[in-house]
């Protein structure tokens, strides 16, 4: 694909994605360019490579001779089957995300972004209590052996409270097995060798184990099994001032696991924070029973170290 311009900047893990669905992947500066150039570089890139898309990402409006020329592109070169689309869809597309505007004064980009129906809802709360039993289960099952390795590794308490942001903005206290040693949540980002967490804290946080007691924050309607990541409300306030259309996510309950969870490493910024958030908004904006199971499959696979779908 032919991407014109640097609206939205890939990362590597993008481009990673798109490369093992596309054969070429080529970036052409548009902004403060001539026309005149930037269809010169088109055609001169066209006449070596296949290519799928012409992606426009730009913030500059288009010249429209540059859309005619385009048009006229796209019919002209019907036997290689070109389509040009924008950015936003393409990111929906092939990479499961949404497109965040710079600035929260984009109304037309909530339009999509709606709470579920009251199927769905009915849909999502069978899958919470389905959930439920199995954690509940593998709850009973663990807790004498994670009791045992906490009390070993880091005398203190066997679970972990704290505030996070639910539903409308609602703060409820979370509850996780305990991975850090007691009074050394000052810092909300954690890092590869962080020598607050302790040896079997670090165990579970990779396979996921400290989130099985929130089957108690689902039965009690906090969250759903599967949502946007529960964040720190200290945090949370943060990002809402940093990151456009953050509070969005809000406007369903959050998950033990998730869509961003799944699609994206452990965040420890703004950056990984808008990231996530992405994914959080294509899950809400096209949530179905087909996402969810892709969801848990995922899950499944990131807890025992494979590559998700």
């Amino acid at each position: 694909m032919l991407i014109l311009g640097n609206k939205y900047k890939f990362d590597q893990l993008d481009i990673d994605r798109l490369m093992f669905k596309f054969q070429n992947i080529d970036f052409v500066k548009y902004r403060d360019r001539p026309s005149r150039e930037v269809r010169k570089e088109l055609e001169s890139l066209l006449e070596d490579k296949p290519y799928k898309y012409i992606v426009i990402n730009t913030k500059a409006s288009v010249d429209p001779k540059m859309i005619k020329y385009l048009t006229l592109l796209q019919f002209r070169l019907q036997h290689k089957r070109i389509k040009i689309i924008t950015i936003e869809r393409l990111l929906e597309k092939y990479l499961y995300k949404c497109y965040i505007p710079d600035d929260d004064r984009d109304l037309n980009f909530l339009s999509d972004i709606e709470p579920y129906n009251t199927i769905e809802y009915a849909m999502k709360r069978a899958i919470d209590y389905f959930g439920c039993i199995v954690l509940f289960l593998i709850h009973i099952v663990i807790k004498p052996y994670v009791k045992k390795k906490i009390a070993q590794q880091s005398a203190g308490a066997l679970y972990f409270r704290q505030n996070r942001v639910g539903l409308n903005t609602k703060i409820f206290e979370c509850l996780k097995f305990r991975t850090m040693h007691e009074n050394s949540y000052h810092n909300p980002y954690t890092s590869k060798e962080d020598d607050r967490v302790f040896k079997f804290g670090n165990f579970m946080r990779q396979t996921r184990i400290d989130e099985i007691p929130q089957y108690k924050n689902i039965l009690c309607g906090d969250m759903h099994l599967i949502g946007p990541r529960t964040e720190w409300d200290i945090l949370v306030k943060n990002y809402e001032k940093e990151i456009p259309y953050y509070n969005e996510r809000h406007i369903v309950r959050p998950g033990v696991t998730g869509w961003a969870q799944v699609n994206y490493p452990y965040g420890a910024n703004s950056y990984d924070a808008k990231q996530k958030l992405m994914y959080d908004l294509y899950y809400i904006k096209h949530w179905s029973l087909w996402l969810e199971i892709r969801t848990i499959v995922k899950t499944i696979l990131v807890i025992f170290g494979k590559k998700g779908l």
